[in-house]
């Protein structure tokens, strides 16, 4: 990733015969892994540390959710922990990226909700807050950094730019930060 300027990547992993779109962020301290399924609107996340360790612990809510889109049943001689997927997920992570992998805003969106305007998942520009004597938002700079990454929003934070979104696909534009 390192060698083609990525600060972010997606590729697929399966498990139980369910699709995961899994994101990596090393734009963030500590790095993020997140993982998606987006038939089921699940999506939860994991903290990279040094070393690439993670910590396999699941809330009660989001292991309650895995176990039951992984279709598991309780079994009390055999349980399910959250180890036995990111063992078998960590046999699958790919040696080598591709920079067709960069993910777009919006293939992010489709996991986070929790942005304003979340129904607003395509970037359609930047917006100059200073020509209008407006400030951009914290909620507008925090959907800027979830979905265009940390460079983003420090650069709107700084420049009080924000991000403008849409839901209509004719008018994203690709992300640049040359304002």
């Amino acid at each position: 990733m390192r060698q083609l300027s990525l600060k972010r990547y997606r590729f697929g992993f399966r498990y139980n015969n369910v699709a995961f779109d899994v994101f990596f962020f090393i734009d963030e301290s500590p790095y993020k892994l997140m993982f998606g399924v987006k038939a089921e609107n699940f999506y939860f996340e994991v903290d990279v540390k040094k070393g690439f360790v993670i910590d396999s612990t699941l809330s009660h809510e989001k292991y309650s959710e895995l176990c039951r889109i992984l279709g598991l049943q309780y079994d009390p001689t055999n349980k399910f922990k959250p180890i036995y997927f990111f063992c078998e997920f960590n046999k699958n992570i790919p040696q080598k990226a591709d920079r067709k992998n960069a993910p777009k805003p919006h293939e992010i969106a489709g996991y986070r909700k929790d942005v304003e305007e979340a129904d607003k998942i395509y970037f359609m520009g930047w917006l100059d807050n200073t020509t209008n004597g407006n400030k951009v938002t914290p909620k507008n700079l925090e959907k800027s950094r979830l979905l265009l990454g940390n460079d983003a929003y420090k650069r709107c934070n700084a420049k009080n730019v924000s991000s403008r979104w849409t839901d209509d696909i004719t008018k994203a534009q690709e992300v640049t930060l040359d304002f």
